[in-house]
């Protein structure tokens, strides 16, 4: 694919705001008409630009009322190791996202669950039965002060 130019931009912002405009709508919202619209969104999908469409569920709505945020750290950093801890990690459903890190730390992985007692409980059948880690760093999140937010495309950064 050519280089992303304004009118893509400009897409990929709006679907961002809003996954479920129509065609129609997101061509009236970036000045183009639909055929060409729809042919810029089926390229950003082919790409990999664009990598899927989702519904932003509240955690709240569904009773997974604990966030945490877990630092782990590996004994070893063997290729085997690492392919085996990660395949774990993306086994585990209330780990809804994890990050490989530069630092004192591996990884960085956010955990969603009800309860205090199922945070527990998590920990110890399944984050403490990985035996490649040797240590588990738990900061538990009160609020959200800025949720997930759309990736800052063509704009310069907040001064």
């Amino acid at each position: 694919m050519t280089p992303l130019d304004r009118i893509d931009h400009l897409i990929l912002r709006e679907l961002q705001q809003d996954g479920r405009l129509t065609n129609q709508e997101l061509a009236d919202r970036v000045g183009l008409s639909p055929s060409p619209c729809l042919r810029r969104v089926r390229q950003l999908e082919q790409a990999g630009i664009i990598e899927g469409y989702r519904a932003v569920v509240s955690p709240k709505a569904v009773d997974l009322t604990i966030t945490a945020f877990v630092r782990l750290r590996l004994a070893s950093h063997e290729g085997s190791t690492v392919d085996a801890v990660e395949q774990r990690l993306r086994a585990i459903p209330h780990i809804v996202e994890a990050h490989l890190l530069a630092g004192d730390w591996d990884y960085l992985v956010r955990i969603v669950t009800p309860s205090f007692e199922e945070y527990e409980k998590l920990l110890r059948e399944h984050l403490r039965a990985i035996p490649s880690l040797s240590s588990i760093d738990t900061t538990f999140a009160f609020a959200v002060t800025k949720p997930v937010s759309p990736l800052p495309l063509g704009t310069d950064t907040a001064g």
